[in-house]
Protein backbone atom coordinates (compact mmCIF):
# COMPACT_ATOMS: atom_id res chain seq x y z
CA UNK A 1 0.00 0.00 0.00
CA UNK A 2 1.35 3.40 -0.96
CA UNK A 3 -0.86 5.63 1.17
CA UNK A 4 1.32 8.56 2.21
CA UNK A 5 -0.46 9.32 5.48
CA UNK A 6 -1.68 5.86 6.43
CA UNK A 7 -2.65 6.60 10.05
CA UNK A 8 -4.39 9.85 9.11
CA UNK A 9 -6.32 8.15 6.30
CA UNK A 10 -7.38 5.33 8.60
CA UNK A 11 -8.50 7.89 11.19
CA UNK A 12 -10.42 9.78 8.49
CA UNK A 13 -12.21 6.57 7.46
CA UNK A 14 -13.08 5.94 11.12
CA UNK A 15 -14.45 9.49 11.44
CA UNK A 16 -16.58 9.05 8.31
CA UNK A 17 -18.06 5.81 9.65
CA UNK A 18 -18.72 7.42 13.03
CA UNK A 19 -20.73 10.33 11.63
CA UNK A 20 -22.55 8.48 8.83
CA UNK A 21 -26.15 7.56 9.58
CA UNK A 22 -26.13 4.98 6.78
CA UNK A 23 -23.56 2.42 5.62
CA UNK A 24 -20.90 3.89 3.31
CA UNK A 25 -19.45 2.25 0.21
CA UNK A 26 -15.71 1.78 -0.09
CA UNK A 27 -15.80 3.86 -3.27
CA UNK A 28 -17.44 6.80 -1.47
CA UNK A 29 -14.92 6.71 1.37
CA UNK A 30 -12.00 6.33 -1.07
CA UNK A 31 -13.20 9.36 -3.03
CA UNK A 32 -13.60 11.50 0.10
CA UNK A 33 -10.21 10.50 1.57
CA UNK A 34 -8.57 10.74 -1.87
CA UNK A 35 -7.09 7.23 -1.86
CA UNK A 36 -7.45 4.24 -4.15
CA UNK A 37 -10.48 2.01 -3.39
CA UNK A 38 -8.22 -1.03 -2.83
CA UNK A 39 -6.17 0.97 -0.30
CA UNK A 40 -9.34 2.19 1.42
CA UNK A 41 -10.62 -1.39 1.66
CA UNK A 42 -7.32 -2.58 3.13
CA UNK A 43 -7.41 0.22 5.72
CA UNK A 44 -11.06 -0.55 6.57
CA UNK A 45 -10.25 -4.22 7.13
CA UNK A 46 -7.30 -3.20 9.30
CA UNK A 47 -9.53 -0.81 11.26
CA UNK A 48 -12.16 -3.54 11.69
CA UNK A 49 -9.42 -5.80 13.07
CA UNK A 50 -8.38 -3.04 15.48
CA UNK A 51 -11.96 -2.86 16.79
CA UNK A 52 -12.16 -6.67 17.11
CA UNK A 53 -8.96 -6.87 19.14
CA UNK A 54 -9.75 -4.13 21.63
CA UNK A 55 -12.41 -4.28 24.30
CA UNK A 56 -15.17 -1.81 23.69
CA UNK A 57 -18.74 -1.32 22.66
CA UNK A 58 -18.20 -0.69 18.95
CA UNK A 59 -17.28 -2.71 15.88
CA UNK A 60 -17.14 -2.23 12.12
CA UNK A 61 -19.48 -4.27 9.97
CA UNK A 62 -19.26 -4.95 6.25
CA UNK A 63 -22.60 -5.61 4.55
CA UNK A 64 -23.36 -5.76 0.83
CA UNK A 65 -20.16 -3.90 -0.18
CA UNK A 66 -20.75 -1.16 2.41
CA UNK A 67 -19.27 -0.47 5.85
CA UNK A 68 -20.87 0.81 9.03
CA UNK A 69 -19.84 1.43 12.63
CA UNK A 70 -22.17 -0.45 14.97
CA UNK A 71 -22.51 -1.36 18.60
CA UNK A 72 -21.55 -4.86 19.68
CA UNK A 73 -24.56 -7.16 20.11
CA UNK A 74 -23.72 -7.93 23.75
CA UNK A 75 -24.44 -4.29 24.62
CA UNK A 76 -27.91 -4.32 23.04
CA UNK A 77 -29.71 -4.39 26.44
CA UNK A 78 -28.10 -1.06 27.36
CA UNK A 79 -28.99 0.51 24.02
CA UNK A 80 -32.56 -0.79 24.38
CA UNK A 81 -32.85 0.89 27.78
CA UNK A 82 -31.67 4.16 26.27
CA UNK A 83 -34.10 3.96 23.34
CA UNK A 84 -36.91 2.02 24.96
CA UNK A 85 -39.85 1.89 22.58
CA UNK A 86 -42.82 -0.39 22.64
CA UNK A 87 -43.51 -2.61 19.66
CA UNK A 88 -40.06 -2.52 18.07
CA UNK A 89 -39.90 -6.30 17.55
CA UNK A 90 -41.43 -8.27 14.73
CA UNK A 91 -44.43 -10.53 15.21
CA UNK A 92 -44.03 -14.27 14.73
CA UNK A 93 -46.05 -14.00 11.50
CA UNK A 94 -43.73 -11.26 10.21
CA UNK A 95 -40.61 -13.27 11.11
CA UNK A 96 -41.98 -16.40 9.40
CA UNK A 97 -42.91 -14.39 6.30
CA UNK A 98 -39.51 -12.70 6.26
CA UNK A 99 -37.72 -16.06 6.54
CA UNK A 100 -39.69 -17.43 3.59
CA UNK A 101 -38.85 -14.37 1.50
CA UNK A 102 -35.17 -14.47 2.50
CA UNK A 103 -34.74 -18.10 1.48
CA UNK A 104 -37.04 -18.21 -1.57
CA UNK A 105 -36.65 -14.76 -3.12
CA UNK A 106 -37.86 -13.49 -5.45
CA UNK A 107 -41.25 -14.79 -4.38
CA UNK A 108 -44.89 -13.73 -4.78
CA UNK A 109 -47.43 -13.16 -2.00
CA UNK A 110 -49.46 -16.16 -3.23
CA UNK A 111 -46.41 -18.43 -3.02
CA UNK A 112 -45.73 -17.21 0.54
CA UNK A 113 -49.36 -17.89 1.49
CA UNK A 114 -49.13 -21.43 0.06
CA UNK A 115 -46.08 -22.10 2.24
CA UNK A 116 -47.48 -20.48 5.42
CA UNK A 117 -51.05 -21.67 4.87
CA UNK A 118 -52.51 -18.27 5.86
CA UNK A 119 -52.92 -14.79 4.40
CA UNK A 120 -49.80 -12.61 4.64
CA UNK A 121 -51.17 -9.14 3.87
CA UNK A 122 -50.39 -7.77 7.32
CA UNK A 123 -46.88 -9.24 7.69
CA UNK A 124 -45.92 -8.07 4.20
CA UNK A 125 -47.24 -4.59 4.98
CA UNK A 126 -45.17 -4.49 8.19
CA UNK A 127 -42.03 -5.74 6.44
CA UNK A 128 -42.42 -3.20 3.63
CA UNK A 129 -43.01 -0.42 6.18
CA UNK A 130 -39.80 -1.36 8.01
CA UNK A 131 -37.93 -1.62 4.72
CA UNK A 132 -36.88 -5.22 5.39
CA UNK A 133 -38.39 -6.32 2.06
CA UNK A 134 -39.10 -4.57 -1.22
CA UNK A 135 -40.71 -5.19 -4.56
CA UNK A 136 -38.14 -6.76 -6.89
CA UNK A 137 -40.25 -6.77 -10.03
CA UNK A 138 -43.20 -8.70 -11.41
CA UNK A 139 -43.55 -12.35 -12.41
CA UNK A 140 -44.48 -13.01 -16.02
CA UNK A 141 -47.91 -14.56 -16.36
CA UNK A 142 -51.53 -13.89 -15.43
CA UNK A 143 -51.95 -10.81 -13.25
CA UNK A 144 -48.16 -10.19 -13.23
CA UNK A 145 -47.88 -10.62 -9.43
CA UNK A 146 -45.33 -8.61 -7.44
CA UNK A 147 -42.09 -10.39 -6.56
CA UNK A 148 -40.66 -9.67 -3.10
CA UNK A 149 -37.08 -9.84 -1.88
CA UNK A 150 -35.00 -8.62 1.04
CA UNK A 151 -33.24 -5.24 1.33
CA UNK A 152 -29.94 -3.88 2.60
CA UNK A 153 -31.80 -2.99 5.81
CA UNK A 154 -32.62 -6.71 6.20
CA UNK A 155 -28.90 -7.52 6.05
CA UNK A 156 -28.12 -4.78 8.58
CA UNK A 157 -30.98 -5.81 10.90
CA UNK A 158 -29.68 -9.38 11.10
CA UNK A 159 -25.96 -8.53 10.90
CA UNK A 160 -25.36 -10.33 7.60
CA UNK A 161 -22.69 -9.45 5.04
CA UNK A 162 -24.83 -10.90 2.25
CA UNK A 163 -27.49 -13.59 1.73
CA UNK A 164 -24.88 -16.34 1.63
CA UNK A 165 -24.42 -15.69 5.38
CA UNK A 166 -27.93 -17.03 6.07
CA UNK A 167 -27.74 -20.31 7.98
CA UNK A 168 -28.47 -23.37 5.84
CA UNK A 169 -32.19 -24.06 5.69
CA UNK A 170 -31.52 -27.63 6.78
CA UNK A 171 -30.49 -26.29 10.21
CA UNK A 172 -34.14 -25.42 10.83
CA UNK A 173 -35.72 -28.74 9.91
CA UNK A 174 -37.43 -30.20 12.95
CA UNK A 175 -37.23 -33.74 11.66
CA UNK A 176 -34.96 -35.19 9.02
CA UNK A 177 -36.79 -37.84 7.00
CA UNK A 178 -33.62 -39.93 6.58
CA UNK A 179 -33.33 -40.24 10.38
CA UNK A 180 -36.81 -41.74 10.81
CA UNK A 181 -37.03 -45.29 12.12
CA UNK A 182 -39.07 -47.81 10.04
Amino acid sequence: MAVLFRDQTKAALEALLFVASEPLSVQTMARITEVDAADALELLRELAGDYERRPGGLKLVEAADTWQMCTRPEYAPYIERLYRKSGTGLSRAAVETLAIIAYRQPITKTEIELIRGVKVDSPISTLLERNLIEEKGRREGPGRPVLYGTTLDFLKYFGLKDLSDLPPLEDFLVENIEDEEP
